[in-house]
């Protein structure tokens, strides 16, 4: 027998820039980044933006071009795709087709950029067209959510949705910078910034038990939507999950995928409702089922489990929407148990917690513990339910 062997590495470095009014004439931050990585080719700027963030800012296009004008360090592409925000996009082959069409009609090359503006599901669709689009062109991201701001759009993920299972199609590839431009959030909706508190809470919770008792201690103007707290939540979640990336295994080739914490039930209640439930408000519905598992399971005191499911109830979250109770083992969610396996390669490997602040991981799940666990976040939020949905 003969052997030819082949071994390499690829090395990825891309920045994180927090800044505000990327678009504005003054703000050379984006110039600045085309500058500074000219490669000396003609290159191109095409942009794919989130429907609701374009209703929502009237300007955005008006901004872009008069901003391109100004800064001629880049050639910007004149068709804009529209696609509609939150999972739909993912859903629906056509969006991603639409992106394709304008990539192959515009010329966008392998030195040129696919620049997203959006929420985190309108990042990873054209993150994925990015990464297959003449088998990876560059890509550009700006988040426009706290959600993807913090975690998901700062990340080397990208995906669509197919089979009825989120994220079932998709990609490991890093953008080549990311702007998190904190006017984005302005204009959203105060449920869909809610629900990207979630993802602070859980790298909180794996990660920094300091962090966990700031969040705690800014409940009030976290949810009052205050500026400095909020800036200050995206840049240290967005710090811990970077950390956690560059570690041994960014691209997830093993089973352990502890920022996933909380996970594994929020997929499956997403796909259940219809995506009518945020990722954000599943995420907090997983969190606290996972929580309450840590301490049925004698690895969580007690006490601090209940105080990780006061501080999701203060933030409002529905920690006991039917879709995330599991009564029997007939459940739906027993099934997205099933199914997160096959997503991690076959072994099961789920993060529960040993205390605040520190994710241990598990190879074996007790599913009458689990139905306990179930229970107990359900009893848990009755006293409070009627106070937040009255």
């Amino acid at each position: 027998m003969e052997i030819l062997r082949q071994s390499f590495q690829i090395k990825y470095d891309y920045n994180v820039y927090f800044t505000a009014s990327i678009f504005d004439l003054n703000n050379k931050a984006l110039s600045d980044f085309f500058r500074n990585s000219d490669t000396g080719y003609l290159r191109k700027i095409m942009f794919v933006i989130d429907e609701g963030v374009n209703n929502a800012q009237p300007n955005l296009i008006k901004n872009i071009k008069a901003y391109f004008s100004k800064y001629c360090c880049i050639s910007l592409v004149q068709d804009f795709v529209i696609v509609p925000g939150g999972e739909e996009c993912k859903n629906d082959n056509k969006c991603l087709y639409d992106i394709m069409e304008a990539i192959d009609a515009n010329g966008i090359d392998r030195h040129s950029y696919l620049a997203a503006i959006g929420g985190g599901a309108v990042l990873d669709l054209a993150g994925y067209v990015s990464a297959i689009a003449h088998r990876g062109i560059k890509h550009l991201r700006f988040p426009t959510t706290v959600l993807s701001q913090n975690d998901s759009g700062i990340g080397v993920k990208n995906g669509i949705n197919a089979f009825g299972k989120k994220n079932f199609i998709g990609t490991f590839c890093p953008p080549d910078a990311v702007f998190n431009d904190i006017n984005f959030l302005q204009t959203l909706s105060t449920r869909i910034w809610k629900s990207g508190i979630s993802e602070a809470i859980k790298v909180a919770l794996i990660k920094d038990a300091t962090f966990f008792e700031w969040i705690e201690a800014n409940q009030v103007l976290l949810s009052l939507r205050d500026t400095e707290a909020t800036r200050y939540l995206i840049k240290r979640c967005a710090e811990l999950h970077l950390m956690h990336i560059g570690g041994a295994d960014p691209f997830e080739k093993g089973s352990s995928r502890p920022l996933d914490f909380g996970h594994w039930s929020a997929h499956k209640i997403e796909s259940l409702s219809k995506y009518q439930i945020l990722h954000g408000e599943a995420v907090a519905m997983g969190i606290a089922l996972d929580t309450a598992y840590s301490v049925l399971n004698n690895r969580l005191d007690e006490a601090k489990g209940q105080r990780i499911l006061a501080l999701l109830l203060k933030f409002d979250f529905h920690i006991d929407h039917p879709l995330a109770l599991i009564h029997s083992l007939q459940s739906p969610l027993i099934k997205g148990l099933r199914e997160f396996r096959e997503h991690l390669g076959g072994n099961l490997a789920i993060t529960f917690l040993s205390d605040i602040g520190v994710g241990e991981e598990h190879n074996q799940i007790d599913l009458q513990l689990l139905i306990k666990s179930s229970e107990m976040v359900s009893q848990f939020a009755k006293p409070y339910m009627p106070l937040l949905f009255q």
